[in-house]
């Protein structure tokens, strides 16, 4: 291969283009990225970033040294448009076209918009860099009365940060409890006593009817839920999930359907085109997790190189959360019916790992301020996990 395309120049479009190095890729490399930032490292947006703590430079993913020696050829501030049936020409927003032996999909995800709240002042989301700096002006200059659509983990983070800037926040969710999916009930209501604890309001088991302005006017000023009740509000946070960024590939022959359907290792239908990170399906699964889009590329290039699968992953999910001055670890994969034990502390002071078993066997684990003994477990799991994994 002569030319390679990586659409996405953020964490997954960056750990791609150094596996392609490192693999010995020598040819021409294309970075294609939608915003015109190089890469950022996006956990700290919701936290120390959007608290003040740190600046932009430090998010930088890679210097100039290491610029230098990818060698790549960057088109920033430039979306993707279209992929030929072929996968051999990608085509432009500006009209340029890439003719290209092949491609890494690396385009994420965007932020879920709440409906009928498009052109609101005051109404925000927190995925991008330029989310996290309008977020964060919003937040200067004194108290705000914050409502966070959306008690998953990014809106969870952002709670935790406008509660700690001194803000007064609530956090609505309209399940009977946040993250209930990936926790379980049981441990979901303990994680969510954090919000209490850290002097956030949780309003669970109520939807958003609509925001209001007054007046006519286009800033929201409060939040009516679906069961009646109206919370004032200066700034809105909508965190109510992603959308993998798929609409480009449009009329290209991929198979999409909440994402780019990948096998085992990171390939999709078309020779020569795989896909990692947030919008990649790979194996039946969508992962939106940093370990996705730093552990994919390692396998989806080898398999782009060489042509065909000749690898795939072994992932374990994982994820971690930091809310309230607490760290949140979670691994594994928990089912319905999973018995829950904790092994190492309590819930009632805060700091805890428990277990999920099935028929003797530990499916997952989960801690809280208890980092080395979930080190641990967790090796443990990849380690089982990897034995079981199907041959390439």
């Amino acid at each position: 291969m002569r030319t390679v395309t990586v659409v996405g120049a953020s964490l997954a479009g960056l750990y791609a283009a150094r596996e392609l190095r490192a693999q010995g890729f020598d040819g021409r490399l294309v970075i294609v990225g939608e915003e015109r930032h190089r890469p950022y490292d996006r956990p700290p947006l919701s936290k120390d970033f959007l608290a003040g703590r740190t600046d932009e430079d430090r998010l930088a993913l890679c210097d100039a040294e290491e610029e230098t020696e990818l060698a790549a050829e960057w088109l920033l501030g430039t979306r993707a448009s279209g992929l030929d049936a072929h996968g051999r020409t990608l085509l432009l927003e500006n009209g340029r076209t890439v003719v290209t032996d092949g491609v890494v999909i690396a385009t994420g995800a965007r932020a879920r918009p709440l409906p009928g709240a498009s052109g609101l002042a005051g109404v925000h989301t927190l995925r991008t860099l330029d989310d996290a700096r309008a977020l964060r002006a919003a937040l200067s200059g004194g108290g705000r009365r914050v409502v966070v659509i959306g008690g998953g983990f990014i809106g969870a983070e952002t709670a935790s940060t406008c509660a700690g800037l001194g803000h007064d926040v609530t956090v609505v969710e309209a399940a009977p409890l946040p993250l209930v999916p990936q926790l379980g009930p049981e441990m979901a209501a303990v994680c969510a006593a954090l919000h209490r604890r850290g002097g956030t309001e949780l309003l669970t088991g109520a939807g958003v009817a609509r925001l209001h302005a007054h007046g006519g006017a286009s800033a929201v000023t409060a939040v009516e839920l679906t069961d009646g009740r109206v919370l004032p509000a200066d700034v809105v946070v909508v965190g109510i999930g992603a959308v993998p960024n798929t609409d480009w590939l449009a009329g290209s022959t991929l198979l999409v359907n909440d994402g780019v359907l990948c096998d085992d290792g990171c390939a999709t239908a078309l020779p020569r085109v795989v896909a990692v990170g947030d919008v990649a399906r790979v194996g039946g699964r969508r992962a939106e997790h940093w370990t996705s889009a730093t552990e994919q590329p390692a396998v989806a290039v080898r398999n782009l190189l060489a042509g065909r699968t000749v690898d795939s992953t072994r992932p374990l999910p994982y994820f971690w959360s930091d809310q309230y001055g607490a760290r949140i670890q979670f691994a594994g994969r928990r089912r319905e019916g999973d018995t829950v034990r904790v092994v190492e502390g309590s819930t009632d002071e805060g700091s805890f790992l428990c277990l999920y078993e099935r028929d003797g066997r530990t499916t997952a684990v989960l801690a809280v301020d208890r980092p080395r003994p979930f080190l641990r477990v967790r090796r443990d799991l990849a380690r089982e996990a990897a034995r079981h994994a199907p041959a390439v």
